[in-house]
C-alpha cells in the first residue's frame, strides 16, 4: 500500500510539472531538432477548399465577422477599426451579427459604416456566427471580438496565412491591457496600479510562446477569439456551446488541414481586472471546454499525427486534469508523511503555495499574486465541470467585468 501511494503521488506530480514546464521544454527541443511542417496540399474533402486567388486577380475576399450581444459601448469604435484595417476596401466585407441585442449596436454598426447587419434571435455566439458566414461572400471568414482593437496589419498577415494551402486555420496574437476595476483597494493600487492583481498577461505570454512552437512543429491545439480565419468552403458548423477557440483547431487537424498561428496579425484586448474576474471568466470557459474534451471530438486520438496526438494530451488534457492531479498528490503525500524528510518537504510546499495564494488578498506582492492566480485559474477547471454536469452549459454568453 505505502509503495502504492508513492508511485501515486510521484506520478502526479511529475504530470503536474510536465504539463506546466516540462512540455514546453520538450517543444523548444523538437524545434532546435526537426524541420517546420512543408507546405503541401490542400486535403481532399471531395470538394474545393476555397483556394486563393492570384494575385493578377486582384486580392482574397475577405468577410470579417463580428458577433455581439449588447455590445453598444465598443461597435462603433470596433467598425471604424475594421475598416481602417490595411485591406483593400473592395475586398473585405464586415458582417455584424447582432445575437439577441437589447441596446444599440445594430443602429451603431450600420451608422459607423458595417456592409451587412443581422439582427438575429438570441442562440449564442456561435449560431451568430454561423449565420454572418452563410451570409458572406468572401473566400476566407475571419472573426474576431467586438472588444477586439486589430492592428492595421493584423488582417492581410492573417489572410497570408492561407498562401499554403495546406492550411484551412488561422489565428491571430492577442495582447491584453490592463483596465481600470471600479473597486480597486488602496493595496492592490500600491502593488502596480489598479487592476494589477491579475497575471493573465505573464501566462498569457508563455501560452503564446507554447502556440508559437506548436504552430512551428505541426498545429496549435487552441485559438483565440480576438482574430481568427478559416476558408469558407472548409468552415465548420459546431454545437453552440463548443466555441471556435477550442473546437476549431482539433478538428481542422483531424480533417487534414493545418491549424497555425500567426503572431503578425495582433489584435489587444482589455483585459479582466482582478484574479477573481479572472476565475469566474476561466471558470466560464471551462464549462464551455468539458463538452468539448468528452463529446466533441478532442479524445480521439487516433485520429491524430502522433506528435499532435501528444500535444493535445500535454497542452490541453494534462491541464484540464491539473486540478485532480493536484489533489491526488496532496492526498497520497498526507498518507506519506511518515515515510521520510522529503515527503515532509514536499507536503510542506504544496501547503505553502495554498498558503501563498491566500495571503495575496491582504498582501498584493507579485510572488503571492502569481500563486494566487494559478490556485484559482487551476480550480477554475474543476469549477467548470462541475458547472457543466450540474446544470449545462448556455449557448449565451455576457462580457466579463471590465473588459469593455
Amino acid at each position: 500500500m505505502i509503495d502504492a501511494l508513492k508511485v501515486i503521488m510521484w506520478v502526479a506530480l511529475a504530470l503536474l510539472v510536465y504539463a506546466q514546464v516540462g512540455y514546453g521544454l520538450l517543444l523548444a527541443v523538437l524545434a532546435r531538432v526537426r524541420r517546420a511542417p512543408e507546405q503541401g496540399r490542400a486535403p481532399d474533402h471531395g470538394r474545393a477548399p476555397g483556394e486563393l486567388r492570384a494575385p493578377d486577380h486582384g486580392p482574397t475576399v475577405v468577410s470579417l465577422i463580428v458577433a455581439a450581444h449588447d455590445e453598444e459601448r465598443v461597435m462603433a469604435a470596433k467598425v471604424a477599426n475594421a475598416l481602417a484595417l490595411d485591406y483593400p476596401r473592395e475586398a473585405l466585407e464586415l458582417i455584424v451579427c447582432c445575437d439577441g441585442c437589447t441596446d444599440r449596436t445594430a443602429e451603431l454598426a450600420r451608422e459607423a459604416g458595417a456592409d451587412l447587419v443581422l439582427e438575429l434571435p438570441r442562440e449564442g455566439k456561435v449560431r451568430a456566427q454561423d449565420e454572418g458566414v452563410e451570409r458572406a461572400r468572401g473566400e476566407i471568414v475571419a472573426f474576431s471580438d467586438a472588444n477586439a482593437t486589430l492592428d492595421r496589419g493584423a488582417l492581410r498577415a492573417l489572410v497570408g496565412a492561407f498562401a499554403d494551402p495546406a492550411v484551412g486555420y488561422a489565428c491571430g496574437q492577442v495582447r491584453f491591457g490592463r483596465s481600470e476595476p471600479s473597486d480597486a483597494s488602496p493595496a492592490r493600487a500600491r502593488a502596480g496600479g489598479a487592476g494589477a492583481d491579475n497575471q493573465e498577461g505573464l501566462y498569457w505570454r508563455y501560452e503564446l510562446a507554447l502556440r508559437s512552437l506548436e504552430s512551428r512543429l505541426a498545429s496549435i491545439t487552441a485559438g483565440n477569439g480576438a482574430l481568427y480565419a478559416t476558408r469558407r468552403a472548409a468552415y465548420l458548423v459546431v454545437d453552440p456551446v463548443m466555441g471556435h477557440d477550442l473546437s476549431f483547431p482539433f478538428n481542422f487537424v483531424q480533417r487534414g488541414w493545418r491549424a497555425v498561428y500567426v503572431p503578425e496579425a495582433l489584435a489587444s484586448e482589455k483585459m479582466v481586472p482582478t484574479i477573481e474576474g479572472e476565475f469566474a471568466r476561466k471558470r466560464r470557459m471551462m464549462s464551455h471546454t468539458w463538452p468539448i474534451v468528452l463529446r466533441g471530438g478532442m479524445l480521439r486520438l487516433h485520429a491524430y499525427r502522433p506528435l499532435y496526438a501528444l500535444m493535445i494530451v500535454s497542452h490541453r488534457l494534462l491541464r484540464y486534469a491539473s486540478p485532480g492531479l493536484h489533489l491526488v498528490a496532496l492526498a497520497a503525500n498526507a498518507a506519506l508523511l511518515g515515510q521520510g524528510t522529503v515527503y515532509v518537504v514536499v507536503f510542506a510546499l504544496q501547503l505553502l503555495l495554498l498558503i501563498a495564494a491566500g495571503l495575496a488578498r491582504a498582501f498584493p506582492l507579485r510572488p503571492l499574486l502569481v500563486a494566487r492566480y494559478y490556485v484559482l485559474t487551476t480550480a477554475s477547471a474543476a469549477a467548470g465541470l462541475w458547472d457543466w454536469a450540474r446544470r449545462g452549459t448556455p449557448a449565451g454568453w455576457e462580457a466579463a467585468e471590465g473588459t469593455r
